[in-house]
């Protein structure tokens, strides 16, 4: 009864860090430009040596020499990806508000740890007149921080990134062009950074021919609520039938247990 045992518990596992993921997107439904998770799986076969074993038969009614191949699965946690697919826009008004159109664009902030990569266009103004996000990291435009003077009264954001004041240019926020976005990492806070070995592409041709940006709009989480409490109790009864086999697993041990003890008194 090992076997189901076993089974059991990596199915209760892999449900449990399946709904931690879950969990997850569902906190950050209302989180400004946030992409949700996703888990992918894969069947582990246990394999016994005579599985392999295919020995010639003599006759239709020869009797094999060895039993049938009998392989075990067990699910495994195979990848877990991003979804980076486009969310929608919802319309804000605020001048500072902007949004991405097109997957593969992202905005560059710096922190102190470096410069990341973030879909989040919820932007504020600091003191100094510095483009910045909620969590007070500057926007990056050519050439350095974006600063709108003082005493601004009309800011503008183009499809192509130019920033003005009261109509007169300021700077161009900078798009930063991933190839393939499952090459980032996550890194909290709704930032990005590219991994390893990773190649980005940054400048105004991309801008021109690949994305725009809508001001006074901000992208929501492409996070399905329905779908997503969907699998929650999908997973939740998964959860429920791995704890049952645990149990009769557990039952059966014990019932053996006792017979062969009290057949050996």
């Amino acid at each position: 009864m090992q076997d189901a045992m076993f089974s059991g518990l990596f199915g209760a596992l892999t449900t449990e860090h399946r709904m931690n993921f879950i969990a997850n997107n569902l906190a950050n439904v209302n989180t400004t430009g946030y992409k949700q998770d996703r888990l992918a799986f894969k069947d582990t076969m246990a394999f016994y040596a005579h599985d392999e074993i295919r020995e010639p038969l003599a006759t239709v009614r020869s009797k094999p020499l060895f039993p049938e191949p009998k392989n075990m699965s067990r699910a495994r946690i195979a990848v877990s990806k991003t979804d980076y697919s486009q969310g929608s826009f919802h319309f804000t008004g605020d001048a500072l508000d902007v949004a991405i159109g097109g997957e593969n664009a992202f905005f560059r902030v710096r922190t102190p740890r470096g410069d990341f990569l973030t879909r989040d266009g919820h932007f504020v103004l600091n003191g100094e007149g510095v483009l910045m996000t909620p969590q007070g990291y500057p926007v990056q435009g050519v050439g350095g921080e974006i600063v709108i003077p003082p005493g601004t009264r009309n800011v503008g954001i183009g499809e192509n990134g130019q920033v003005t004041a009261d109509n007169e240019p300021v700077n161009v926020i900078s798009l930063v062009s991933v190839g393939n976005p499952q090459n980032l990492e996550k890194m909290g806070h709704n930032l990005y950074r590219p991994r390893a070995n990773v190649q980005v592409a940054e400048g105004d041709a991309y801008i021109e021919s690949r994305a725009r940006l809508e001001q006074g709009f901000i992208e929501t989480a492409n996070v399905e609520v329905v779908t997503e409490m969907v699998n929650m109790i999908e997973v939740h009864r998964q959860f429920e039938a791995y704890q049952k086999v645990m149990q009769t697993a557990d039952s059966l041990d014990r019932d053996a247990n006792q017979k062969v003890g009290r057949r050996q008194g």
